[in-house]
């Protein structure tokens, strides 16, 4: 035996309800985000020189040969999300680290955009970090990665596709060994 209660509702109307009431919510639209390597910057490493990427790039990569009065090179990349370029609100430059046991990570969600070093392996390191952002809204970073070890005087070390560079590790001098910290590009559409 069925009660009812009040007016009873239309059959529509019923339907309409369930409808609505079981109806999963819309899923996120899916982005396609590429890091494409842009511009180098060749410089040696004891000169001091403060290397931050150009406007709008972050660092994907960076080689070494030799001793602290060998070259370095630093790849930076710019980010797009459904083709629209990522915008990059780099920081200050952290506190210095003695580059013989350096061992720097960039807060969450933030990406290293410059890195600056003077001297041997007794000389100051210091990291400038940065925010990500398309569309007013801030990009995340999941997966984070620890490469395998480079021993420092001799090695090419880029991010793998997708991921941006996050931090560094360096034991030892020239001849010790530097390991990289990397993550990927997300934005939940």
């Amino acid at each position: 035996m069925m009660r009812t209660y009040g007016k009873a509702l239309s059959v529509v109307a019923v339907a309409a309800a369930l409808s609505a009431a079981t109806m999963a919510a819309p899923a996120s639209a899916a982005v396609t985000i590429k890091v494409e390597q842009v511009s180098t910057r060749s410089v040696w490493e004891s000169t001091g020189t403060q290397v931050t990427c150009p406007p709008n790039q972050v660092l994907t990569g960076r080689s070494h040969s030799g001793d602290e009065r060998g070259q370095t090179i630093y790849y930076c990349s710019r980010i797009l999300i459904n083709g629209e370029q990522v915008e990059v609100h780099s920081g200050d430059w952290t506190s210095p680290q003695r580059e013989s046991r350096a061992d720097y990570s960039a807060p969450n969600n933030q990406v290293i955009a410059g890195r600056w070093h003077k001297g041997d392996e007794n000389g100051d390191t210091r990291y400038r970090t940065a925010a990500l952002y398309w569309q007013g809204r801030q990009v995340t970073l999941i997966d984070g990665d620890t490469s395998g070890e480079y021993t420092e005087s001799s090695h090419n070390w880029q991010a793998k596709a997708g991921k941006v560079m996050t931090g560094r590790m360096h034991y030892g001098d020239e001849n010790g060994k530097t390991w990289y910290r990397s993550a990927t590009v997300y934005f939940e559409g």
